[in-house]
């Protein structure tokens, strides 16, 4: 799968370059700009990775313009995808550290996993990430994929200054019950932190990352509690979208996505 815009091009890694690639890139955005941990070899080489990286499939962005002064640094978007069959035969979900995903896995429906979503400063606010969302909606149109969920970041660990953000998520985006995952015990965070009257909506969603207002408007919802990442530096949310659920819109244009590639 190849998607080509002018200087981009959207596909799977394939080569160690191309996955080393996208471990450059996270360790700059996550290590380097949002203040994750890292171990003394993740320093030495600049590269971000975990064990689940091995099972999962990484959904690349390339700024071919770049890729012959250094292949790695020509990766300036990255998505990671964990399907269920792979989640079973690995280390199983990542989000299933952070959440209780029994909801999702009591469906019975193929879920995908969307993690270490990033782009390169530089390449942000441009088709970057609607690039990678095309290549996802190919994906999960291939493989038939009824849900998708992953957890999205706020930058911090102190609630306070996203306390009316995270109130407007409670009150108006929990997701529906039978897909209502909920945030572990060890970093459990309430997110009903003020009264749904006291929330005042434009100053609430400015304080929400794209990424997480994105979704939203994919028709996206959140899980029960956030959960504080300290290792990462983060407050994160579950987001969950079920494509049954999506509005006309989005899921015509996943359809004209989809005959445009054939």
């Amino acid at each position: 799968m190849q998607i080509d815009l002018s200087r981009y091009r959207v596909k799977f890694a394939e080569t160690e370059v191309e996955r080393a690639g996208a471990e450059r890139l996270r360790y700059r955005v996550f290590v380097e700009e949002m203040g994750a941990s890292a171990s003394a070899l993740q320093h030495a080489t600049r590269q971000e990775s975990d064990g689940f990286d091995r099972f999962s499939e990484h959904l690349v962005l390339q700024d071919m313009s770049r890729e012959s002064s250094d292949p790695m640094d020509s990766i300036v978007g990255v998505y990671r995808l964990m399907r269920e069959e792979a989640a079973k035969a690995g280390p199983g979900f990542y989000s299933a550290s952070e959440y209780d995903l029994d909801p999702i896995l009591r469906s019975g429906r193929p879920a995908l996993e969307l993690g270490r979503s990033c782009v390169a400063p530089e390449h942000r606010g441009g088709p970057a990430l609607h690039l990678l969302w095309n290549g996802l909606a190919e994906y999960v149109l291939e493989h038939r994929i009824e849900i998708l969920f992953g957890v999205a970041s706020f930058p911090g660990t102190d609630p306070a200054p996203v306390a009316e953000a995270l109130s407007w998520l409670h009150h108006n985006h929990l997701a529906p019950e039978h897909l209502r995952v909920r945030a572990l015990p060890g970093g459990f965070l309430d997110m009903d932190r003020m009264p749904a009257e006291d929330v005042q909506p434009t100053g609430a969603v400015r304080k929400i990352p794209s990424l997480i207002k994105a979704y939203l408007r994919l028709g996206g919802c959140v899980g029960e509690g956030a959960f504080v990442d300290r290792k990462f530096n983060t407050i994160d949310v579950c987001v969950v979208m079920d494509t049954a659920r999506m509005n006309e819109k989005h899921r015509a244009r996943y359809a004209r996505h989809q005959r445009q590639s054939a």
